[in-house]
């Protein structure tokens, strides 16, 4: 096909979750609930982290920046969302379309990493316990984050250039809430093998790498636990890792189903629904599992909300006075 035979989309429409105009509304707050819940529950985790001395460690510094980029998942996706369930038009521009693509996939694995590299730290803690303040110094700590920014920003790039590389000049509706790699390659009117290749390959790859660098973590993990002697330092060294490990459940379910399935129809349904849970519900439970079942968070959340909310704002108003 000649360029002079067709013309480029120059944007796109999100068909979203439904197009029944009755259940927008009821969306739009469902859904606004959700996104302020992400916000509350992922700033508040960065803030409490920052907030204390005793959670300045590796393990809850690695933490605040899995909620940093939960947050920022969510916010890809989220605004837009919102918007487009009160409005009739519901487009967004080519550029804005791959910018969000380039942002989708560059924080999903960066996700995935940061989630490993939790995952190596309780491995440091539990098994190389007499070593890890040397080991998990400042210096490793930060290369640690590092890695999976660079890496994850870096692969997402590269699919936006495969994707770029793609001719759109016929129908323009994403069937989806955002602007994803199945719905967009269905629209594509140019040969998109190279694009569906690698991006089942790329997916394949950063699920595998990092599930078994997960999975080699937690079998030394486990082997270590199983090999102390009492009930209680067994029952202790088992709740450092469950939080990580519901995490890790979630994460891992939806990201499976969202990347390791051929471009369809049918995949794209259901695909929705997998997205639901994946862009929103994950990045909103994240912040809770690991406070809710964690002493140390708790703790703080018990000390910062009375004093920092009720007691100096009462003092510094007795005071002006």
């Amino acid at each position: 096909m000649f360029k002079d035979n067709y013309t480029e989309v120059t944007e796109f429409i999100l068909v979203g979750l439904t197009d029944r105009a009755e259940l927008q509304p009821v969306l739009f707050v469902v859904f606004l609930v959700i996104y302020l819940t992400t916000v509350f529950g992922n700033v508040s985790m960065i803030l409490l982290i920052r907030a204390d001395s005793k959670l300045q460690t590796p393990m809850y510094f690695f933490l605040s920046h899995l909620s940093f980029v939960d947050l920022c998942y969510a916010t890809n996706v989220t605004p837009q969302m919102l918007v487009h369930f009160l409005s009739e038009r519901k487009t967004i521009s080519r550029l804005g379309c791959f910018i969000q693509f380039d942002f989708f996939i560059s924080l999903g694995i960066t996700g995935s990493y940061m989630l490993t590299v939790i995952a190596y730290d309780r491995y440091m803690a539990i098994c190389k316990s007499l070593l890890y303040g040397s080991k998990m110094s400042r210096g490793v700590c930060v290369s640690l984050v590092a890695a999976p920014y660079i890496y994850g920003f870096a692969n997402g790039l590269a699919q936006t250039i495969l994707m770029l590389r793609l001719s759109f000049c016929g129908p323009k509706e994403i069937n989806h809430f955002y602007c994803a790699d199945p719905p967009l390659i269905v629209l594509a009117c140019s040969d998109s093998y190279v694009k569906e290749t690698a991006t089942f390959i790329v997916a394949g790859f950063n699920l595998m790498c990092s599930l078994t660098i997960i999975l080699i973590s937690y079998i030394f993990i486990f082997t270590a636990i199983l090999r102390i002697r009492s009930a209680e330092g067994r029952r202790k060294a088992f709740s450092t890792c469950g939080s990580h490990l519901m995490a890790l459940f979630v994460s891992y379910g939806t990201r499976f189903c969202l990347y390791l399935r051929p471009p369809s129809e049918t995949s794209v349904e259901q695909g929705k629904v997998v997205a639901v849970f994946a862009v929103f519900v994950s990045p909103m439970l994240n912040p809770f599992i690991y406070s809710l079942r964690n002493k140390d968070v708790k703790r703080v959340i018990k000390k910062v909300i009375p004093e920092n909310l009720f007691v100096k704002p009462c003092s510094n108003l007795f005071s002006s006075r």
